[in-house]
């Protein structure tokens, strides 16, 4: 297919890291993408790894795949129709996108259209080249500011997850907020919490190091998971519960907990998934009597992205303070079992190009 700038040298072959289970992340040599007209080949500079990719339930019926989704990188290759780009341009490039036209997007709901989840880049992130789709160069490449490193970059798709999370949640300045799990979503409900002015912030983990990672991005108290969390925090909001709690921990625990922690008229946001076939029973006549709303959140619509640039160009959130990895391609099983192992790991970039 005809292609703009093509005195770029590609090799014929590329490396990725293609994901078997969470312990078997291996090195392997695939060929380089080409790309066809309205399409872009974009070098992958930096790529992290989400919470999401180490959900083995969730991952390992599609193995072996070569996951990723969170990047960055350069333009090195423009199909003819998407002159909008250049060879050189610094890009982020959403995984999914929406048709815009839909009933479901025409509502809003963007992250409830078909297209949205049937699109994706090729391959995934952890890859030297990734091919994107017309309609993917149409509605999900994003030219980097240039106050926006590659790496901080790789936070725009996490971080406009968020943004959308409290933005359905109708987050409101001096609101308290309760958040359950302090691993990256937590740390980035945080962080975003207190850009917009919130009241009360507090955070619970089972982690130590990620309990100080929570104060140190913006929770005015912390408290250990395994703790009487609603009593705790009365305590230290005043003798309320929370006014928004947002579940960014997987386990029915965490959602049973945030049932009992948020106060008269205030909003549990389930931000995290469990594994399939997992019920919660909600005391519905309490929560009709107290005005309660429970509601999901899941991705982030083209808005939500345009928003989260913004927050980091602006360093309005510190995504910068939040890596604590940096690992070559051929390193990336070990990226996985850090993430895997929630030790004292919070934002594990891979470079693909080391």
């Amino acid at each position: 297919a005809p292609i703009l700038n093509d005195d770029y040298s590609l090799p014929t072959h590329m490396r990725v890291a293609v994901y078997y289970n969470n312990k078997d992340v291996r090195l392997e040599k695939r060929p380089t993408p080409r790309i066809g007209p309205g399409e872009l080949l974009v070098e992958v500079v930096a790529s992290g790894i989400c919470g999401s990719d180490v959900m083995e339930w969730y991952r390992i019926k599609k193995a072996p795949i070569i996951l990723g989704h969170e990047i960055t990188g350069k333009i090195v290759e423009v199909g003819v129709g998407a002159e909008q780009y250049r060879k050189g341009d610094r890009v982020f490039v959403s995984h999914h996108v929406p048709c815009n036209t839909c009933h479901y997007c025409l509502n809003g709901n963007h992250t409830a259209c078909d297209t949205l989840h049937t699109t994706n880049f090729d391959p995934g992130g952890f890859a030297e080249y990734i091919r994107v789709p017309e309609i993917n160069v149409d509605r999900g490449v994003f030219v980097l500011p240039d106050e926006v490193s590659f790496e901080d970059g790789s936070f725009i798709e996490p971080l406009a997850c968020v943004v959308r999370g409290q933005r359905v949640a109708h987050l409101q300045p001096g609101r308290s907020v309760l958040v359950i799990g302090s691993g990256i979503s937590g740390l980035l409900h945080i962080a975003l919490a207190r850009a917009l002015g919130a009241g009360r912030i507090v955070a619970t983990d089972l982690s130590e190091y990620r309990l100080k990672m929570a104060r140190k991005l913006g929770a005015d108290a912390v408290m250990h998971a395994s703790e009487d969390v609603p009593a705790r925090l009365r305590e230290v909001n005043g003798g309320r519960l929370a006014d928004t709690v947002i579940v960014c921990a997987g386990a029915l625990p965490a959602f049973n907990q945030a049932l009992k922690s948020v106060d008269c008229g205030g909003t549990v946001l389930c931000f995290a998934p469990t594994e399939p076939g997992v019920s919660l029973s909600i005391p519905i006549n309490d929560f009709w009597r107290n005005s309660i709303t429970v509601m999901p959140s899941y991705g982030a619509a083209p808005a939500d992205i345009v928003q989260a640039v913004e927050l980091i160009r602006a360093r309005r959130v510190p995504v910068h303070d939040m890596i604590t990895h940096r690992l070559g391609l051929a390193e990336t099983g070990k990226g996985f079992k850090l993430v895997a192992e929630g030790r004292e790991s919070v934002k594990v970039i891979i470079e693909p190009q080391r």
